[in-house]
């Protein structure tokens, strides 16, 4: 079982707890994953927001207002801040995780262990991607969205849908996870991504 490093910032209690039982493949999705499943618990009102999260260089709407972790991670060979704003609205949880790796040529790499991570981390198959545009985003040709359905580290059966795209030397993970995840909640969350330099 995999240990991960404290977060640089943890508003809620517990956390590290929720990362550390994540049996992830890779660090920075045990990272995402962690805080998803620590935010399960609460449930309020859908409450769709705009919001551009510090130092991403990316707007786009929440349903409910986000708090912000920060975590090293391992990611593409190297040591990253993986920075993660996440919420929870009815049993959906909503996150954007993103690192700046410094180099363009590492883009692929994370872009593809961010993607199989979300699939590993809920014991899914990969699918087959959908077609993602994020304005203003790099094109790379691992970027895309899919939709994954398996079952969190407690046994609870969830869907999850997943976009992993890249601005600069910057990617991003952008995911909605919940037992039940209405396809027009999740396409408002996607569909609204957008990068802002």
């Amino acid at each position: 079982m995999a240990t991960y490093p404290a977060p640089e910032q943890d508003p809620r209690a517990g956390a590290e707890r929720s990362a550390r039982a994540c049996r992830a493949r890779s660090p920075a999705g045990a990272a995402v994953l962690g805080v998803l499943v620590l935010l399960a618990a609460c449930s309020p009102a859908l409450d769709w927001r705009e919001v551009r999260p510090a130092g991403s260089q990316l707007q786009l709407l929440f349903p409910c207002k986000p708090v912000q972790q920060a975590r090293r991670v391992t990611l593409a060979g190297q040591t990253v801040r993986l920075v993660l704003q996440v919420c929870n609205a009815g049993e959906q949880t909503w996150a954007l995780a993103h690192a700046d790796l410094g180099d363009p040529t590492h883009l692929g790499p994370a872009l593809t262990e961010l993607l199989n991570s979300a699939a590993a981390n809920l014991g899914a198959a990969p699918g087959t991607p959908q077609p993602l545009q994020v304005a203003g985003a790099t094109p790379h040709e691992a970027s895309a969205r899919w939709r994954f359905s398996g079952k969190l580290p407690d046994g609870v059966a969830v869907v999850e849908e997943v976009a992993v795209f890249a601005y600069g030397t910057r990617v991003y993970q952008a995911t909605a996870l919940g037992p039940q995840l209405p396809p027009e909640m999740a396409q408002t969350f996607m569909a609204s991504l957008r990068v802002v330099p």
